[in-house]
């Protein structure tokens, strides 16, 4: 009994934990003009298909993404579209900043 628990005991420990494992990527969207935060502008991640919305302070996050490399496209009625290509590394988190321009 005392074996079975030491095998199962270095099965856990080699397992990755999810730190080692997922990326997250996280940014803010600010207007380009003024540097206020865009609110609800909408988020989209390629080639993972998963879309967000910015808070009140143009924040949002994706966690638990693969790691690779991404495109983050915003969109918001009113203004111009923006995007920008990130790599997303295991166990790490991106921040990255987007702007936006009035049309």
């Amino acid at each position: 009994m005392v074996l079975g628990l030491s095998l199962l005991a270095m099965a856990v420990s080699c397992t990755p934990t999810e730190y080692d494992i997922y990326s997250t990527i996280s940014g803010t969207v600010v207007d380009v003009d003024n540097g206020e935060p865009v609110a609800q502008a909408t988020v989209t991640l390629s080639p993972s298909g998963l879309n967000t919305y910015t808070g009140s302070d143009g924040h949002f996050d994706f966690t638990e993404l693969e790691a690779k490399q991404y495109t983050v496209t915003v969109q918001k009625t009113g203004y111009e579209s923006n995007r920008k290509t990130v790599t997303a590394p295991a166990g790490e988190t991106v921040n990255i900043s987007l702007t936006m321009k009035k049309l």
